[in-house]
């Protein structure tokens, strides 16, 4: 299987049904009132984790996610149905950001958790409530609001406790298979693993974790050399990192130069990897080879401070000392506030809805930005003359010509607010 770990997705959330303009015509009511009932709300777009997926292949296949829309409102008072919510599902370890601003909209990590990604538009209201004291009869009504749409981009981050790192060919895949029932493909060249595995490893005492196989790192890979990127994401989220040598030195590198090469990439690519703590693990000790190097990382290992062990993932020689400690450790694993610490995730309650900001574009028209003046613009309907009243009572009390003439706009000039087009006038 492939594994996509990153991939953009088009939302668009479905629009409020339209209110509707409606009188009691009775056969004994001479003069029925206003009846015309209020849109449904329009479909929100949901995203949920869903256990039984760990890529985001199916959304190569799948791209576009459309909610449905309200239904209209009716005579009698009669109300459109709401639509119902569009869900997405998603592995877990799933970011979604805005493709535009790059926000985090959702850090989604826990089985069942949801985030509403577009919220759909509410109904527009019929004409029965804007009967008033001053007005019994009024002949308008809103149309539903748009439902909200964005460019999403998700990104996919693996969430294992223990990730292995090192050069290709160093033994990674051999020693998640030795102690686990994942099956990596394994073979002696470079670049054998170009998808992360996960294993579920577990210790004599009936405990378990999860360890992902990261694919081989190389220099330059902290600048996006080969997919150095999408690798080192992966290891933003793992609690330990067990740093794989290959203490035989076959493949002509020195295992000493690999542990410092390495952790050049991983301090370049994130401090926050670089704060996590490292196990040396010196692999391969079945070869003759290995003997002379492995007085240099034990040396290694007790200048940088780091827990070492010495295996051979081929024989398993040592690898149940080095679980076995893993496991311990997990138990004992207290994260400190930066690792709880998760990316910036937009609420889109901290804007102002009633900030409205005047902008020109190449055409020296003026555009006026505001929720809840472009909210307005879109449920009017401007062919309905009691309508555009109450659209200029409000963009009176609002303030808007009063912001307009102190951008020094002139009679005859062309205002837009949305997909709408004003000329100006006093």
């Amino acid at each position: 299987m492939q594994f996509i770990d990153r991939t953009p997705v088009i939302l668009k959330a479905g629009d409020g049904g339209h209110g509707k303009s409606a009188f009691r015509r009775e056969k004994f009511v001479p003069k029925g009132g206003p009846a015309g009932g209020d849109g449904g709300k329009g479909g929100d777009i949901i995203f949920v984790v869903d256990p039984n997926l760990n890529t985001l292949l199916d959304f190569r296949y799948h791209r576009k996610f459309k909610a449905e829309n309200g239904e209209n409102g009716d005579i009698k008072n009669m109300y459109g149905a709401n639509a119902p919510a569009c869900y997405v599902k998603v592995p877990p370890g799933t970011l979604v950001k805005d493709e535009e601003t790059g926000e985090v909209l959702a850090d989604l990590t826990e089985i069942g958790q949801q985030a509403v990604i577009c919220k759909g538009g509410r109904g527009g209201r019929g004409n029965a409530k804007f009967a008033t004291a001053a007005n019994r009869a009024p002949t308008f009504a809103e149309f539903g609001e748009p439902g909200e749409s964005r460019r999403v981009i998700l990104e996919l981050k693996l969430l294992a406790d223990v990730g292995l790192v090192g050069y290709p060919s160093v033994g990674k895949s051999s020693l998640i298979a030795s102690c686990s029932s994942a099956k990596p493909e394994i073979a002696d060249y470079p670049f054998t693993t170009i998808t992360p595995v996960l294993g579920v490893v577990k210790t004599d005492y009936e405990k378990s974790f999860v360890m992902a196989d990261i694919p081989g790192l190389i220099e330059g890979a902290a600048d996006g050399v080969g997919l150095g990127h999408d690798f080192l994401r992966h290891i933003e989220r793992t609690k330990l990192i067990l740093h794989i040598v290959d203490a035989s030195g076959i493949e002509g590198r020195d295992p000493v130069e690999d542990y410092y090469n390495i952790n050049k990439e991983l301090r370049k690519y994130s401090d926050k990897i670089m704060r996590k703590t490292q196990i040396l693990v010196a692999n391969k000790i079945d070869l003759p080879q290995a003997q002379d190097n492995l007085p240099r990382l034990k040396a290694l290992a007790k200048e940088e401070g780091l827990a070492y062990f010495e295996i051979s993932a081929a024989t398993r020689q040592g690898v149940r000392e080095l679980i076995s400690y893993v496991g311990t450790w997990l138990d004992n694993y207290v994260p400190e506030p930066e690792e709880e610490e998760t990316e910036q995730v937009y609420d889109e309650n901290e804007e102002d809805p009633e900030k409205i900001t005047i902008t020109r574009n190449d055409a020296a028209d003026f555009i006026v930005h505001g929720k809840a003046i472009e909210k307005l613009v879109a449920m009017t309907n401007f062919n309905n003359d009691e309508a555009v009243r109450r659209f200029q009572y409000i963009w009176r009390i609002k303030g808007i010509d009063e912001k307009l003439k102190a951008r020094g706009i002139k009679e005859g000039q062309t205002v837009r607010i949305g997909d709408m087009e004003f000329e100006y006038r006093e």
